[in-house]
Order: structure tokens, then sequence, then C-alpha cells
């Protein structure tokens, strides 16, 4: 299934080698880009959402006033209690792996959001009022400056609140402050100041960066084959897309496969980005499509 492509005004100064600019109170350039999500619907159920926590505020990502066709935008300096209702969009393939504005690397598959005057970083509830789901998203990028959205989503966020084929969504924002977010939460501490620094921001967290450490024992398993020829001939195909080990469970091999087929797996897989990079590479190299399995044997 392809997915409806996604039109996005990207603000050029705000992403990789033009970061430079960002001092100016008037930015470049702004050009409009196509997107797209991965060529196939890949399963985010596991991706967490990330958690509220205090992350010092960089100087990088938080130039304020800034300009952007003709229209200036003043960077929150309290967004404790903002609410807002309008159109959320998303970004996806055209944007992954460059740089956000405050530095970091864009990565579609994180919970993530990018938003025109929230602190950067900040945490924001968003509520897709055509179904009520409601997940958590890291807001550490500017945009959208199209039309009368108010936030941009990253894939996996889209994903997850259903709109990813749509394209957009009516939806429902609200910014979380972490300090309070932690009173709800047992064992959770923040620090008590908040601190502007210098700089690019330090990299998230693995949970939100969506680069996880997986569970022991994981691996994406491509097919079950009736004959050890057929299961060679896919492992041979596999191991051009990938440096991780692609092997061969042999009937009995496993207690928990009790049948008598050759199973190829990657594997084991430790990061979760690592894992949903091959599952990507696998589905665009026209293989069947992989799952997650988990074993420990």
């Amino acid at each position: 299934m392809q997915f409806h492509l996604v039109n996005r005004w990207v603000l050029v100064a705000l992403s990789g080698s033009l970061l430079a600019f960002a001092g100016c109170s008037t930015l470049p350039l702004v050009v409009e880009e196509r997107d797209s999500g991965p060529s196939k619907p890949l399963s985010v159920d596991h991706i967490p959402e990330p958690v509220p926590r205090y992350e010092p505020r960089t100087r990088a990502g938080n130039y304020s006033p800034y300009t952007v066709l003709g229209k200036t935008y003043h960077v929150m300096d309290n967004p404790d209690g903002y609410r807002e209702r309008g159109v959320a969009s998303w970004y996806g393939n055209k944007f992954h792996g460059r740089r956000t504005s405050n530095g970091e690397i864009y990565d579609m598959y994180a919970v993530t959001a990018a938003h025109k005057t929230l602190p950067i970083p900040s945490y924001v509830r968003v509520t897709n009022l055509a179904n009520n789901r409601s997940i958590i998203v890291r807001v550490n990028d500017r945009g959208p400056f199209h039309g009368d959205r108010i936030i941009d989503l990253s894939y996996t966020a889209a994903r997850k609140l259903g709109y990813a084929n749509a394209g957009t969504a009516h939806v429902t924002v609200e910014y979380i402050d972490p300090k309070k977010y932690a009173i709800t939460q047992p064992g959770y501490t923040v620090p008590v100041n908040d601190t502007v620094l210098d700089g690019v921001a330090p990299a998230p967290s693995p949970v939100d960066a969506g680069g996880y450490q997986l569970p022991e024992g994981t691996f994406l398993q491509v097919g079950a084959f009736g004959s050890l020829q057929s299961a060679q001939a896919m492992q041979q195909k596999i191991n051009a897309l990938t440096y991780y080990p692609v092997i061969i469970l042999r009937p009995g091999e496993v207690k928990a496969y009790k049948d008598k087929f050759y199973r190829v797996q990657i594997g084991p897989i430790d990061n979760n980005l690592a894992l949903i990079t091959i599952q990507d590479k696998v589905i665009k190299a026209n293989l069947p499509e992989p799952h997650v399995v988990n074993r420990t044997q």
C-alpha cells in the first residue's frame, strides 16, 4: 500500500548545513517539497511514546523572533497553559536523517513533532479529534509553515494517531509541563532550574530517539520454507541488504518451533531503529515483509 503524499513547506534554514543562518531575524528561502512514508506500512505499535522530562533549553532552535514567508514568529517564553485546536500534518522520508532546527537528527520512526512557537524541546499531548486517539510527542523542530497547520508530526506519530494515510487531521495540542507530569509518575525526578544553553541540543535519550534497546533475543523473520534450498536462496538475498547475521534455523533446532520448516531470521537485533531500517530495506527489495520474533535459544 502506498501512503498518501503530503505537501509540506520546508524551512531550509532550519535543516542541515544552513543552520548557521538561524541567528538572523529573517530566515532564508522556504521551498515546497513532496514527502512520503515507507514504501509499505510498518507496525509502529512497539515504538513507545516519549516520557516528558526536564531538558535544558538551548539557543539552537529557539532564536526569537524569526520571519518566514513574510510572517514573524515569537518563541514562547512560558508555554504553560498552551492549548490549540487545528490541523496537523506529518513528514517522513524527505527529511529522515537530516538535521532538525536544534541540531538533532530527524528520525521519522521516533515520536516527535515540529511546532512554530513552542520552546525546543517541549512535550505536548496531541489528540486526533476524529477518533479520540491521543499520544505524547517531543517537539524538536520548527514548522509547519503551510496553510492553517499548527503542528507537523513524525511519520510514526501520525500512524499512531491514525491519519498517516489521510495526510492531515484535526487535532488538539496541549503543552505538558514535565515538572507537573512528574508528580504523577512514581520515582520520576527532574531538576528544579530551567537553563538556556548555547549550542546544539544534547542527543535525546534512546527512547526519545526511537532507537531504544530491544529485548534480548529479538530477530526479524523473513520466511519459513519447506526446503533448505529455498531458505538458502532467501538468506543470500537478505545478506546483500544488511550487515546483521542472517541465519537459517533448521527443524528441531529451537524447541518453540515444532514444525518441519526452515526459518530465515535476521539478528539478533538490539536496537529498534536498526530493526525498522532493516525491515524497510527488505520490503523495498520486494521480499516478504519481516515480522518480529523473540527467542532466547
